[in-house]
């Protein structure tokens, strides 16, 4: 498909408040069936600077409305990813955690929705965690590192630092997430 076919199939656009961060915002055919959508276009993301080989692991998670998970980010080299709700809606977040981006401790939110099949890529040194905001919500995941859990480090989804304005009351979280430490303690397991 030429060039131009693909941009008006798929639009990327920078996150301004996350370096790095990129929407892929298709362009989904709707008609009296519903809809079809392309959710991922390697030509599109190598035009963005993504290779499309580099993902070696697709996941997929359903929550009921008010669940959180995260705040996640992985130690060593990091884990870039490709999120997307494929059903439902979430309140999505990432936290920019690169000491050297000129955009580091900068988070942003998202409303990702299965109407539209937005896709948010993440670059590896971000943090990432979201609401589900319906009932259930799935959450679509493409990740470029096998995962490792030696490298799991939480952050508490209601840390006074970052300050997220979760949009609604906490339903449910992991143990994992309920005991997450403060920014500070999980900056210095990143380190």
């Amino acid at each position: 498909m030429p060039a131009t076919e693909r941009r008006k199939a798929m639009k990327v656009t920078p996150v301004s408040r996350i370096s790095g961060a990129l929407l892929f915002q298709p362009s989904p055919h709707v008609d009296e069936r519903g809809f079809f959508s392309r959710t991922f276009d390697a030509d599109v993301a190598t035009e963005a600077g993504i290779d499309p080989c580099g993902f070696v692991q697709d996941s997929q998670s359903r929550s009921a409305s008010g669940v959180v998970r995260g705040m996640h980010i992985r130690g060593g080299a990091g884990e870039a990813k490709l999120v997307r709700c494929s059903y439902g809606t979430v309140f999505d977040v990432v936290v920019d955690l690169r000491p050297g981006s000129p955009t580091y401790r900068n988070w942003e939110s998202f409303e990702l929705r299965d109407s539209e099949q937005v896709s948010l890529y993440i670059p590896a040194g971000c943090a990432h965690g979201f609401q589900a905001l319906t009932e259930p919500a799935d959450v679509c995941y493409r990740i470029d590192r096998p995962h490792d859990p030696s490298e799991d480090v939480s952050i508490a989804f209601d840390d006074l630092e970052l300050g997220i304005p979760w949009p609604l009351p906490v339903q449910a979280m992991s143990r994992r997430d309920r005991q997450a430490p403060p920014l500070s303690v999980a900056l210095q397991r990143l380190t």
